[in-house]
């Protein structure tokens, strides 16, 4: 990042890997937070990383060390840091002592599987920025059987901002389908909303990949971190994809 560039306040605790930058807010509104030795109280009062001093509570801030973990999401678990209704969290699923990290992307609550987070917030907009096109892979179980008409419905003949990269058919039995459904951009809700405009209710939702990282065997409600392999392999699909941007 350029020396010159000037961020919002509440966005530089984000970059820096403190806190989201809701939590930020919340920091910034209370007076807890100083910009150059000055209490500011507006989340977007321009600031420079870094050279800045920013402190909390008095307390000058350093660059968090990068963490990159994966979870497997339960279903019924929400994809947030507090939920107004109460509902438990990835959050409660996190192991104690875990520096702050955020969700790269969501998945709602009836979806399971694949969920990284980390507290690397540029690393993160590169996995989501829909433009570099990084494949996220699904297997969905649908209440139908399915035929190569629907495959191709929801493949080529759907609008293009729901249209799935890909659909296959993975098994069936006299009821249900088990899809494997590929989107390389993945907007809220993608695949029910795909699914409910042919009349198809989702059963189960689980993603099991993102770009060259499998879901394996990690067991649900559990989490890890990347190993050094997985990350270099995730940036490099990501250096790919930005050169095909180019």
């Amino acid at each position: 990042m350029s020396l010159q560039k000037r961020v919002g306040l509440a966005r530089a605790l984000s970059k820096i890997g403190y806190c989201s930058r809701s939590q930020a807010g919340v920091l910034i509104r209370a007076g807890r937070v100083t910009l150059n030795g000055r209490i500011v109280r507006d989340p977007e009062t321009p600031s420079r990383i870094p050279q800045d001093r920013i402190q909390i509570d008095g307390s000058s801030l350093a660059k968090a060390i990068p963490v990159y973990l994966v979870m497997n999401k339960p279903r019924g678990i929400v994809t947030t840091a507090a939920d107004e209704q109460g509902r438990k969290t990835v959050y409660d699923l996190l192991e104690p002592g875990i520096p702050w990290v955020g969700p790269v992307g969501r998945l709602d609550k009836a979806s399971e599987g694949l969920l990284l987070l980390t507290n690397d917030s540029e690393w993160a907009a590169k996995i989501t920025d829909p433009a570099r096109h990084l494949d996220k892979k699904y297997h969905v179980q649908i209440d139908c059987i399915a035929d190569a008409d629907l495959l191709a419905k929801i493949t080529r003949d759907s609008p293009e901002p729901l249209r799935a990269k890909t659909a296959r058919l993975l098994r069936h039995g006299d009821k249900h389908s088990w899809l494997e459904i590929i989107l390389d951009e993945g907007k809220n809700r993608q695949i029910r909303r795909l699914l409910e405009a042919q009349n198809i209710r989702v059963l189960r939702l689980v993603r099991v990949s993102i770009g060259p990282l499998d879901l394996g065997d990690l067991k649900k409600a559990e989490s890890r971190s990347l190993t050094p392999e997985e990350k270099r392999s995730i940036d490099h699909a990501l250096q790919e994809e930005t050169m095909g941007m180019r």
